[in-house]
């Protein structure tokens, strides 16, 4: 049994986008006249703070009332998601959820504070952005993915590699290489994906899984160098990166970020949400923001994000039932 302590693998199917379904709408309502919250159970810096803002952007412009947003970060997003699934059911406060929070914690924490599925009402999918695998500048003779492979080997446990937590989507897709082409590394988990970012651009960690936005930052700057990307495709932003497919290595996956609301909020508010949720995906501002991360957006119906939840939850408690991973919080 592999036991982490806080502060695996990966299922290796591609990303699911999910297009708005032709369904018949509930009524609509009118929002509570007063600012809109937006939970980010993470630091600031990082892509679900990134996404969350731009959308925050988005959804002030289509509902004619501030939205903000609130970081509430700590122990992988669960500090902050439980805050939300406390909130009044009003559609004034709602969580940007991904992939760790609503797919993965269930699986890897023992004891979890809030249900993901009975708590929480889907309002909206937002994007996925893709993952890519990041070397910082200051390991100079790796320059290419056989160059890592050969670094990684030959020292048992001397690369060190960042995350954003023991069990997150980024520790779990590193692991997932590390076993596919059969080296030992060191984890080193941070409490939010900037940290790690800047322990990698600082040369105190050797690797990194992020989001590709993220590690592109530090790339142009030659702060670091991506030398492979987790995603079914090559990328806009990086399109002489191979992804790890082509490299032999199964795992085509990316980070998801959706919109869920506190459980017994309306549905006719649930449904302005959605509703607001589709026309900021046509915002300037936004569209820009998702671009720079490579993100498109995928406004789906409250329906069809359940759909898609549930499969990721499934997929995940079966990849971390054969890896028999368990996070002790």
């Amino acid at each position: 049994m592999t036991r982490m302590n806080r502060r695996g693998l990966l299922s290796a199917a591609p990303a699911i986008a999910i297009a708005p379904a032709a369904l018949a709408q509930p009524a609509i309502a009118t929002l509570p006249d007063r600012p809109i919250r937006i939970i980010v159970p993470y630091n600031a810096g990082g892509i679900t703070d990134i996404i969350s803002r731009a959308t925050a952007v988005g959804l002030q412009a289509a509902l004619g009332q501030p939205v903000v947003v609130e970081n509430r970060a700590g122990a992988n997003g669960t500090v902050g998601t439980l805050a939300a699934a406390r909130a009044p059911a009003d559609g004034t406060t709602i969580t940007m959820g991904i992939t760790d929070t609503f797919a993965i914690n269930r699986s890897t924490f023992r004891s979890l504070p809030y249900n993901d599925e009975t708590d929480f009402t889907p309002i909206s999918m937002v994007t996925t952005v893709p993952f890519a695998l990041m070397i910082g500048a200051h390991r100079r003779e790796i320059t290419d993915f056989p160059t890592f492979l050969t670094a990684a080997r030959r020292q048992a446990g001397a690369l060190t590699h960042a995350s954003w937590g023991v069990g997150s989507s980024s520790h779990l897709a590193f692991e997932f290489v590390a076993r596919n082409q059969r080296f030992e590394k060191l984890h080193v988990p941070f409490a939010a994906q900037a940290p790690g970012m800047q322990a990698v651009a600082a040369g105190q960690v050797d690797s990194m899984m992020l989001p590709i936005g993220g590690a592109n930052s530090l790339a142009v700057d030659n702060r670091a160098r991506i030398i492979a990307v987790a995603y079914p495709r090559r990328v806009e932003l990086t399109p002489n990166v191979p992804t790890l497919t082509e490299l032999g290595i199964p795992l085509a996956t990316g980070l998801w970020l959706a919109l869920f609301a506190p459980s017994r909020t309306p549905a006719p508010i649930v449904a302005r949400l959605n509703q607001a949720m589709h026309e900021a995906a046509r915002n300037a501002t936004t569209l820009e923001v998702f671009r720079q991360q490579s993100g498109v957006p995928e406004p789906s119906t409250p329906e069809a994000l359940a759909s898609f939840v549930r499969a990721e939850r499934e997929r995940w408690a079966t990849t971390v039932r054969e890896a028999d991973i368990r996070v002790e919080a």
